[in-house]
């Protein structure tokens, strides 16, 4: 391992003791449906800010990971790129998993409507744990 990746290894040792109220990011890839919750500092006030979309792409680099996350707002297509270690980032939230074969899914700023549905991820699994034939 080199200095560079010990360096990044203390590091995220050091932000898990700094904020030990925040868990450890939940599992999530390209193609969920996410919802964000960003501390928001305005003047002397501070708020927690929903942001609810589709994730449409995750860059993992260890400490300086990101994702980005989509919504259409008024028929206006907005993207907002999250730091995964934020301390900003208060909690995320997967509301459903979707089903997709690419990694990055930049197509989706080309369309509009019923064609940026994206089907949802089945789970063959049943409640005893084995799949079903």
């Amino acid at each position: 391992m080199n200095l560079l990746e010990q360096f990044v290894q203390k590091q995220m040792v050091a932000r898990q003791e700094i904020v030990k109220d925040q868990k450890t990011p939940p599992v999530f890839s390209a193609g969920d449906t996410l919802r964000v919750h960003v501390r928001v500092i305005e003047g002397n006030n501070e708020r927690i800010q929903v942001y609810e979309g589709v994730c449409i792409g995750r860059h993992n680099a260890g400490l300086s990971s990101s994702f980005t996350v989509r919504k259409v707002s008024f028929g206006e297509g907005v993207e907002r790129i999250f730091p995964l270690y934020s301390t900003r980032v208060s909690k995320i939230e997967v509301m459903r998993r979707g089903d997709v074969r690419r990694a990055k899914l930049y197509y989706l700023r080309g369309r509009s409507g019923k064609a940026t549905r994206i089907r949802e991820k089945r789970n063959w699994q049943t409640k005893s744990g084995s799949a079903e034939a």
